[in-house]
């Protein structure tokens, strides 16, 4: 797989994630809670992972990189939390576009954590990215009035754990099989959610009466799909550009809420929803332009499964 191929990946993974929101809120008319369903989003998924580990992934893991690996899942359960939190102090549109600050914050964490500047057409794509999500989230024209601080301050972690868990997912555990990798994380990240939503559905007979469902679309879309690709592609297009990639979720959730409960999206949504497009396609065209180039190129080793 070239470069472009791998930002796909992430592409997808991120659209996964993007129509959790609206097959939640479907759930929600049949009578199940959010924690309900973020529950069996992350037991089922869990099974997925096991299951698939077991059948072609029977590969030993030290117990450094079990623990290290266990460490990203719980960057990864902490944006379910935060974001959960956000959205019952604040609306939903405030709390989306807080969390979507993980694009410049991901662009930041690389550029640290590798001691470069940005490159040129990151910092453009992060602009448009930046007005782009303003308008998808419907809060240009709206009035959100007083704003609860500790609702802020948790769309802002779920924002900063979100990217913490991209950066991390591309740099930890890049020599062990996805499979595993993706079991693990899911692992740690599984145990903090149930922690801190009940599990009580796993014996009070929701799953019985159709929440089975929900578990099963939920786990596959936002557990099995793109922490695997994220998981894939994370270490080849950098944390940087993956966070660029994955502000691919606002349009889907917005695509996926007009389809699933037809929900009224505004002219700026869809204006929006264009520049979002726009401020993604600016690094991609970049890497284009230099694949046209003749360079060197270090050569890049496979994905073990």
């Amino acid at each position: 797989m070239n470069k472009l191929k791998y930002s796909l990946l992430i592409l997808l993974g991120a659209c996964s994630y993007g129509v959790l929101s609206s097959i939640m809120k479907v759930g929600m008319k049949e009578g199940f809670t959010v924690n309900q369903m973020l529950g069996g989003q992350y037991v089922f998924g869990w099974l997925m992972l096991l299951v698939l580990m077991l059948l072609f992934s029977r590969k030993k893991v030290s117990a450094k990189q079990w623990l290290a690996l266990m460490a990203v899942g719980i960057t990864m359960s902490g944006t379910s939390v935060f974001y959960g939190k956000a959205v019952e102090r604040l609306p939903a549109s405030i709390a989306v576009v807080l969390l979507f600050q993980f694009t410049w914050i991901g662009v930041l964490m690389e550029a640290a954590a590798d001691r470069r500047v940005p490159s040129r057409s990151k910092i453009i794509s992060i602009v448009i990215l930046i007005l782009g999500t303003l308008l998808a989230g419907g809060v240009v024209g709206e009035s959100a009035g007083p704003l609860d601080m500790k609702g802020v301050v948790y769309g802002l972690l779920s924002a900063f754990t979100f990217a913490l868990y991209m950066f991390v997912s591309g740099r930890v555990g890049t020599s062990v099989p996805v499979l595993n990798k993706s079991f693990f994380m899911t692992t740690a990240s599984g145990i903090i959610v149930l922690s801190v939503f009940s599990p009580s559905f796993l014996w009070n007979g929701a799953i019985g009466e159709g929440l089975w469902k929900y578990g099963l679309i939920l786990g596959l879309l936002g557990i099995l799909i793109p922490v695997l690709f994220f998981a894939i592609g994370m270490p080849k297009v950098g944390s940087g550009t993956g966070a660029i990639l994955g502000a691919a979720e606002l349009p889907a959730a917005v695509v996926a809420s007009v389809l699933l409960v037809h929900e009224h999206v505004s002219t700026l949504q869809w204006l929006g929803i264009l520049l979002i497009f726009i401020g993604i396609a600016v690094p991609q065209i970049r890497i284009s332009r230099k694949k046209r180039t003749p360079a060197y190129e270090p050569s890049e080793t496979g994905v073990n499964l």
